[in-house]
């Protein structure tokens, strides 16, 4: 996948951050209720899933292999960096690069 097929938030990042994308939080749990809009919004912050997007110059620099690359599943710290609205209208995180704690293998 090219790095301008996944990034269309018109955000780049610099230096050592990384521009993910959060999994989206379901409107109903496992059960079949509804999950409030509140609680929804909370849950979905606290979110450690995410697809890799886009990555600053120096990000990953000083990491040794595996190294994440766009379009990875990782795990991310719970509210880690801030949330940001890209140029499409959805909602991503800008990070540390350190913020990401592992690489989703098996997915």
């Amino acid at each position: 996948m090219k790095k301008d097929d996944i990034n269309k938030s018109g955000l780049a990042p610099i230096e050592f951050k990384v521009l993910i994308e959060l999994d989206e939080v379901g409107q109903k749990t496992g059960g079949g209720l509804f999950i409030p809009d509140t609680v929804r919004e909370k849950e979905q912050m606290m979110q450690v899933k995410a697809t890799l997007i886009a990555v600053g110059g120096d990000a990953f620099g000083d990491i040794s292999d595996p190294v994440p690359v766009i379009g990875d599943r990782i795990y991310v710290a719970k509210a880690a960096g801030y949330n940001v609205v890209g140029a499409d209208d959805k909602q991503y995180r800008l990070m540390n690069d350190k913020d990401i704690a592992a690489i989703i293998t098996g997915e």
